[in-house]
């Protein structure tokens, strides 16, 4: 039975048509106080979504709709290791690499949480190696750089993390700074290659697959590079100066990575949710073990949150079922993250593929395309970053925006120069004052100022864009990876509801084929009547302006 025959679902609809459509926030907070009622907080992460388009009448019909769809039984599914991920026939179990190292989860007779804490042991000495300066190049020298080549969920969540948390790098330790390179043309990496030192460069191969092209390609670029450089043997360069991470250990061997510096994870972790295995290994070097192992403590108070609340305390549930009566029943397609901390710059483009990759799925799980819209259009930018380029579109625009809003409460206190910490504290309040008023504007429009005269209609502002604000004590590795954990429950709530497959992405391989076939044609000159007219001119276009050079 498709989500919208259940009742739930038929009941959010006469809602609807029977005045939500188009009730205005403004009137929505003239009718009632709104914060307490929909103010929710756990594991550290306060939420407010009284700035939603909703009442409580429309969330308990959503609750509705989330027992109907079975949400709380899937819930606890997903974290005891069924196979939830259905087309490929696996668990989806990354909340198992932040378990501690007491707990105890058997997944089909396999001791789970001992594997994962082995591995967390054997990563814990390579990065103490590299951080007490005793790891050496081929020629002597210690290790002074890390370069991390992988792409997609290989990249963008160390790179988030690694991003937001760096007021946690270890002063104690050997200075050994982290890089990332991602991009399949080079050019990350071909910046990198020229200024840094190949006798104290080590590069960290991430990929679950190992064959990920994209990767590959650097890693062998990175590998001439050395060589060229050093004259050493070239099994000595892969010894001294590349890790694996990956779950297939037989290809790492094949290429040459020595098998003690080779990092496993298991098939059971999707890429987007794989920065809390092995994959997190440049976070861990640039941040130390200890507060690594704050991260994934911080995702697990969230995961027992997760587990544990009842829907209407639910921190994950709420924001999961928001999103279902915005895309749903709202009809807005959009959806913006908008963080006021510097720090978080690469979180948007993070939770743009956790989102989108997840849910950007036109198929129920038996199969039948759906009848009704999935995950939105997930963007955004620093918020502040974001006023000066297209909150003129928020605010005055013709369409739809949900937006998230994301800012810590503290920051900049434990500075010890009085006057150089309260000019900081002062720009942290303004980041904070704009934050909300923004977020007021959107909701109350022209009534957010009191005004005697009536703006022209350029001026004019509707109002009524929804809005949730999310906020923690200060931005830290407990704090992050409870964010970052409260949105990918979120993502699975939706995911149940929407009745897809949220660990799969097949979306992605058709593209790859195609390009391996495009690539031949383009390097032989054979095979171009094969294509459309418009590749073909593409590709002779191509030729043409490589031949005159």
């Amino acid at each position: 039975m498709s989500i919208r025959e259940t009742q739930a679902w038929k009941a959010l609809e006469q809602q609807l048509e029977g005045g939500m459509r188009d009730v205005h926030l403004k009137t929505l907070f003239q009718q009632s106080p709104r914060f307490e009622t929909f103010y929710l907080e756990a594991a550290g992460i306060q939420m407010d979504l009284s700035k939603q388009r909703w009442t409580t009448e429309v969330r308990e019909q959503l609750f509705s709709l989330a027992r109907e769809a079975d949400v709380p039984a899937a819930i606890q599914r997903l974290l005891s290791g069924e196979r939830v991920n259905r087309t490929e026939d696996r668990p989806a179990l990354h909340t198992a690499l932040r378990l501690p190292r007491d707990a105890q989860l058997d997944v089909e007779g396999v001791d789970v949480v001992s594997e994962v804490h082995a591995t967390l042991d054997k990563m814990e000495t390579l990065v103490n190696k590299l951080l007490n300066g005793q790891w050496r190049g081929a020629t002597g020298k210690p290790i002074t750089d890390v370069v991390n080549l992988g792409v997609g969920g290989s990249d963008l969540g160390p790179l988030m993390v690694t991003s937001a948390l760096t007021d946690f790098e270890p002063d104690d330790v050997f200075e050994v700074s982290t890089h990332f390179a991602s991009t399949m043309d080079g050019s990350q990496l071909a910046d990198f290659l020229s200024w840094l030192n190949p006798e104290t460069t080590m590069f960290i191969l991430s990929s679950k697959s190992f064959g990920t092209i994209d990767t590959l390609s650097n890693a062998s670029t990175a590998l001439d590079w050395i060589a060229t450089r050093l004259g050493v043997d070239e099994a000595l360069i892969k010894r001294f100066h590349f890790v694996g991470v990956s779950t297939k250990p037989e290809k790492m061997t094949e290429w040459g990575i020595d098998p003690g510096n080779q990092l496993l994870f298991w098939d059971w972790v999707g890429g987007r949710y794989s920065l809390w295995s092995a994959i997190g290994l440049p976070i861990a070097i640039r941040v130390g073990m200890e507060n690594f192992r704050q991260l994934l403590a911080g995702a697990h108070a969230m995961d027992e949150h997760f587990r544990t609340a009842d829907l209407a305390e639910n921190l994950p549930v709420q924001l999961g079922l928001i999103g279902i009566w915005n895309a749903n029943f709202l009809d807005i397609r959009s959806h913006a993250v908008l963080p006021y901390d510097g720090r978080l710059k690469h979180l948007p483009g993070y939770f743009q593929q956790l989102e989108m990759e997840s849910n950007g799925k036109s198929v129920t799980n038996d199969d039948t395309v759906v009848d009704y819209s999935t995950c939105p259009v997930i963007w955004g930018e620093i918020g502040p970053n974001g006023q000066h380029a297209f909150y003129q579109l928020l605010h005055q625009g013709t369409q739809p925006v949900a937006c998230d809003f994301i800012a810590p409460v503290n920051r900049y206190n434990d500075v010890e120069d009085e006057r150089f910490r309260d000019d900081l504290m002062a720009q942290h309040r303004l980041a904070l004052a704009n934050c909300f008023a923004q977020s007021r504007v959107l909701m109350l429009g022209d009534d957010a100022v009191k005004s005697e005269e009536t703006p022209p209609s350029y001026m004019r502002y509707r109002g009524n864009q929804p809005s949730s604000t999310l906020m923690f004590d200060s931005l830290n590795p407990a704090t992050l990876g409870a964010l970052i954990a409260l949105y990918e429950h979120k993502v699975f709530v939706q995911g149940v509801i929407w009745d897809i497959d949220s660990f799969d992405q097949w979306g992605v391989e058709l593209g790859k084929k195609i390009a391996t076939e495009t690539e031949e044609i383009i390097a032989t000159q054979n095979g171009l009547d094969s294509l459309d007219d418009s590749s073909r001119g593409l590709i002779e276009a191509i030729w043409k302006g490589q031949q005159s050079r």
